[in-house]
């Protein structure tokens, strides 16, 4: 799916967006969406390997980039992020936090070292990048974009300390729409549903009882990297103007109340062999 199938090819011309964790997966796909509108690029992570790999994808669409290596947990290394894109890129006009750890384990084998990596990762590394882009943001009447999860509002198994990250990162984003407003910054989270081929679904697509797989996704299929760039894309486009505080659920209505037991109803119906 194209993304400029939709949109204008320089809707996002003479625009800076800066994506954290942004050197793989549904981060990288937002970034390549971004870039197909037009966009210049900034992206950090841990590993300059998929940085540099991310950086031509990125540039092989014609956008300009600036990648650094930080961690998202270290406000000094994301300051010197932020400020070599402003320098080498321009202003950032849009925040896309995106970097997350996961990993799948019984709340009970969940060791409180563990527990805090992914508080400290999700939680406190969006903070600091909202933090540390808040001068550049504030310049630029800029907006923020969350990556978020149905774990914020909905218990998954294994997945505690990802929920408590999640809902941490969902009402942080409601608190700075609130106080940034005046500034002009607009904060809002999407949460993604079950999509192909991303890490998300290796880690965790083996746990049947936290993916039932296709058929418990209303709309009968996995969601596409694509689909998460275009609901992005809306969040920091003109057309989402007065949109702010806002929980952008993209998942195919898998979150949906009831939707694994519909699908095993309709599973029911179905003629025996």
């Amino acid at each position: 799916m194209n993304i400029t199938q939709y949109l204008p090819k320089d809707l996002f011309k003479g625009k800076t967006v800066f994506i954290t964790g942004g050197g793989s997966g549904i981060n990288l796909g937002v970034g390549k969406g971004f870039a197909a509108l037009g966009a210049d690029l900034g992206i950090c992570g841990r590993t300059a390997e998929k940085l540099e790999s991310a950086a031509r994808e990125l540039q092989g669409l014609g956008a300009k980039v600036s990648a650094s290596v930080a961690d998202v947990r270290d406000y000094k290394a994301l300051e010197a992020a932020l400020d070599q894109c402003k320098r080498t890129v321009g202003p950032i006009d849009v925040l896309v936090c995106g970097a997350a750890g996961n990993f799948p384990i019984p709340a009970e084998k969940l060791s409180p070292n563990g527990f805090k990596s992914v508080i400290d990762i999700d939680l406190l590394g969006s903070f600091n990048a909202c933090r540390a882009a808040f001068d550049q943001l504030a310049a630029t009447h800029g907006s923020v974009i969350f990556i978020s999860a149905g774990m914020s509002y909905i218990p998954y198994p294994y997945q505690v300390h990802v929920g408590a990250a999640k809902a941490g990162i969902d009402n942080m984003m409601r608190n700075l729409a609130l106080e940034w407003g005046r500034h002009g910054i607009r904060c809002n989270s999407i949460v993604p549903g079950p999509i192909a081929g991303t890490e998300g679904m290796r880690r965790l697509g083996g746990q049947g009882a936290a993916w039932a797989g296709s058929r418990a996704v209303p709309l009968g299929r996995f969601g596409e990297v694509e689909d998460i760039a275009h609901a992005a894309a809306f969040l920091a486009s003109p057309l989402a103007s007065f949109v702010t505080g806002t929980v952008l659920v993209v998942d195919g209505g898998q979150n949906l109340s009831g939707s694994a037991s519909f699908a095993a109803a309709i599973e029911a119906m179905q003629p025996q062999p």
